[in-house]
Parts: structure tokens; C-alpha cells; sequence
């Protein structure tokens, strides 16, 4: 496998049709490990990681429902115990970090009623979700996404939680949070990167929506990656380099750059650029 540090990248359905097949893509294409979403397949996945020598970093809980948290009722009720079961099968299969979202939309009006109306109850609710973490041995890692404030009211709540961590995504903070620097919030509990490069909020208007998220391959949008490496290294963390990158262009932005590209294809120019981050990054800590 390569030297230094560990690259991971995120694995779906396109790269074939089966757990095995589809991380044989990813061993193929160089990578030293992956993430997957929560879902039936997450057993599988670690027999195959330990079948090919891979490392199984995370696994991304659901998040289209995750507004649903900050309310009450039995949707509420049903969101929390779907997490919770995500909690208990990461740490059932020997993976150490649960990432998880806090917030999704871009309703503001909205957005700022959540927040005002059931800022307690959400607290509480996530709170439970740390608590099972704690108990079961891994991380839960917020991330970064829309709905600054939310995410602040959680990991402000948390802050003395060992079992809650920050997943920082490079792609979502010039896109959703305004170029405004997460690690200078939250980099002392980085525990999980999602690396990927985008064009920032690119409606004339300002608006942002889900459309300006784009997943690309490192340096091919405007992510300055010398300061991420800076930042990394500035936070201190050793862990994997872990890519959350996407081939196919359901926006119309990426102007389908990569539809040409067969799966192994596009995982090895992946790899080939997660190489060149980690360059950056080492060569900033040998700086140090």
C-alpha cells in the first residue's frame, strides 16, 4: 500500500455490484481504505475490507430527515432511534466513527425557527446520540454542512463529550458556510475529513443550494488546498486523508467532466490527486 498516511475515499454503487467488486475497484485504483453511508451492506463491507487488507473508516449516517431532529413528536422519535441504530452498527462492525449531519435546508426563516422553537429539545436528542457513542466505544462526527448555528449549538453543548468528534468537509465550507474557517472552531475535535473541491456558492444572486455541492476531484475548483494542508497540519491531525468525491454531475455545474471516465478510471485520477494532497500536507508538517 502507499507510504505515509492513509487515503480513504467514499464508495458507491456505480463502482460495481457488490460490496467485493466494488472495493476491489477501490484497491485497484490505489486507495488505501474507504467510507460507506448506513445501510444493510455494512457487514458486508467489513468482511471484504478485511478480506482485501482495506481500512473501513466511517460510516456516514442518514441524513434527509435529520431537520426532523430539531422538533418533537414521532418523526422526531424516528430519526433519533435510526441514528442511534446507525451508533450500534458502526461500533458492531469494528468501524471507529459514525459521521452524522446536524442540519439540512435552506429555508432560513425556517431554519431560524428550528432553532429558536426546539433549540432544547434537539440539544437533548443529540445529546443522547453522543451518549451512545461514548457507550459503544467509537466517535460521532458532526459536519460541517448548512446550518451554521445549529451546529455550533451542538458541538458549544457537547464541547466536553470525549465521544464527539468534527468532520471537517474542505467542499462545504466554501460552498455552505462562506469561506468561514471550521477548523478555527472546531479543529481541536477533528476527527474525520470529507476532501473534495467545488466553485463556492455560484448563484449571481448569492442564493446557496444544494447545487453549488459538487463533490469534485481535488484541484479541479477553487479550494485553496495549500491552506487546507496548513490547517491540517495546524490542528494536529494524523489521521487518514479521507476523500468524499463524486463522479457523476446531477447538478449540470461540473459540466459532466467525468462522464467519459470508467469507475476505475475516475477512482485512479481520484487517487493520483489524493496523492498530491497528501504531498501537500507532509510537506507542510516536515516545514514545522
Amino acid at each position: 500500500m502507499n507510504p505515509g498516511r492513509k487515503l480513504l475515499v467514499n464508495v458507491v454503487d456505480g463502482y460495481g455490484d457488490t460490496p467485493g467488486e466494488r472495493l476491489e475497484t477501490v484497491r485497484e485504483a490505489g486507495f488505501d481504505g474507504f467510507f460507506t453511508g448506513w445501510g444493510p451492506d455494512v457487514p458486508g463491507y467489513r468482511r471484504e475490507a478485511d478480506r482485501l487488507g482495506l481500512t473501513y473508516g466511517s460510516v456516514h449516517a442518514p441524513f434527509g430527515k435529520i431537520v426532523k431532529m430539531w422538533g418533537r413528536g414521532e418523526e422526531t422519535d424516528a430519526v433519533l432511534s435510526e441514528l442511534l441504530d446507525c451508533i450500534d452498527g458502526t461500533a458492531d462492525a469494528g468501524v471507529p466513527v459514525t459521521v452524522c449531519h446536524v442540519y439540512i435546508g435552506f429555508d432560513f426563516d425556517a431554519a431560524d425557527a428550528a432553532l429558536r422553537d426546539f433549540r432544547g429539545d434537539a440539544l437533548r436528542n443529540f445529546s443522547k446520540v453522543a451518549e451512545r457513542a461514548e457507550k459503544r466505544g467509537i466517535t460521532v462526527a458532526f459536519e460541517n454542512t448548512e446550518g451554521e448555528e445549529h451546529m455550533r449549538a451542538v458541538m458549544d453543548s457537547l464541547k466536553d463529550c470525549p465521544s464527539v468528534g468534527f468532520c471537517w468537509d474542505v467542499g462545504h465550507e466554501i460552498c455552505y458556510n462562506g469561506c468561514r474557517d471550521q477548523t478555527a472552531l472546531y479543529g481541536d475535535r477533528l476527527a474525520v475529513t470529507h476532501l473534495n473541491d467545488n466553485f463556492g456558492a455560484t448563484e449571481e444572486d448569492g442564493v446557496i443550494t444544494w447545487r453549488d455541492d459538487l463533490h469534485l476531484l481535488p484541484f479541479d475548483g477553487k479550494v485553496d488546498w495549500e491552506s487546507v494542508a496548513r490547517r491540517l497540519v495546524k490542528c494536529g491531525f494524523d489521521g487518514p486523508l479521507t476523500f468524499e468525491l463524486k463522479k457523476a454531475d446531477s447538478s449540470g455545474r461540473a459540466g459532466g467532466r467525468y462522464d467519459g471516465l470508467t469507475p476505475l478510471e475516475y477512482l485512479t485520477e481520484a487517487h493520483s490527486r489524493a496523492v498530491r494532497v497528501r504531498a501537500l500536507v507532509e510537506g507542510v508538517g516536515s516545514r514545522k
